[in-house]
């Protein structure tokens, strides 16, 4: 880190020896820090003169970290926001390649209650939550990534017709949220919104018991709808295009 702020300061490119004197260390030292960093991606050198300075690396590591610690600081204070208002288990997700990715889970109250772990990956056409994050995306995005492969059937009620799926996400689109009933698993359904998080795509979703769910199902809708309008706000005025 100290080699980063003399960068910083310094504002140029610097040889072996100068970074010794700079950091007071011996010259065996500063090449072996200097090669290091160098050979990991943070520094370039110049052919010429052999000097070092930084390259855009360190600055990408940091931003990917603080993106990833906001979504995850969003993820857990909102999933903990509708699983204490709806008793149910609260999930939030992300795009994944051709499937979804859980950043944060609140379990629910209820001694009977879906059970899933952050990092665990879904599928887009099976869930709410991929549904959600489907329907958020512009039509032609929508329609690649039905059809990059082709749609596992998980239950009798999956599915599989990238058609069908697409026509119900247009139609909940109007709605405002999505739904699966028995899709992904068996006895397990799923509601679902989404919305932008700076530029990340995110889905928060309710999923439990589907005779639970479908009882009080208006009053989880009503949730959802006034969570999605308090937490996304005037960022949803449109598809969000990955």
């Amino acid at each position: 880190m100290a080699l980063f702020e003399i960068f910083a300061r310094e504002k140029r490119e610097l040889t072996k020896s100068e970074v010794a004197r700079l950091l007071d260390l011996p010259e065996s030292s500063s090449s072996d820090l200097l090669n290091t960093l160098h050979g990991l991606g943070y520094l370039s050198r110049t052919a010429t003169t052999r000097r070092f300075y930084p390259t855009g690396r360190l600055l990408s590591m940091a931003q990917a970290a603080e993106e990833n610690n906001a979504l995850t600081a969003f993820g857990i204070e909102a999933t903990a926001l509708l699983a204490d208002r709806s008793g149910e288990t609260a999930a939030a997700a992300v795009l994944d390649g051709s499937g979804i990715k859980i950043i944060a889970v609140t379990a629910g109250k209820h001694r009977l209650r879906y059970v899933l772990e952050v990092g665990d990956s879904f599928t887009l056409h099976g869930t709410a939550l991929g549904k959600a994050l489907l329907g958020a995306l512009d039509d032609g995005e929508l329609a690649r990534l039905l059809r990059l492969h082709p749609l596992p059937r998980r239950t009798d009620a999956t599915k599989v017709d990238p058609r069908q799926v697409e026509d119900e996400v247009h139609k909940h689109r109007t709605l405002g949220w999505y739904q699966t009933v028995n899709e992904g698993s068996l006895g397990v359904s799923g509601i679902a919104i989404s919305g932008p998080v700076g530029d990340q795509l995110v889905g928060l979703g309710l999923l439990g018991p589907t005779e639970r769910l479908t009882l009080e199902a208006e009053e989880h809708r009503r949730l959802l709808l006034e969570v999605r309008d308090n937490v996304f706000g005037d960022a949803l005025g449109g598809a969000f295009a990955s």
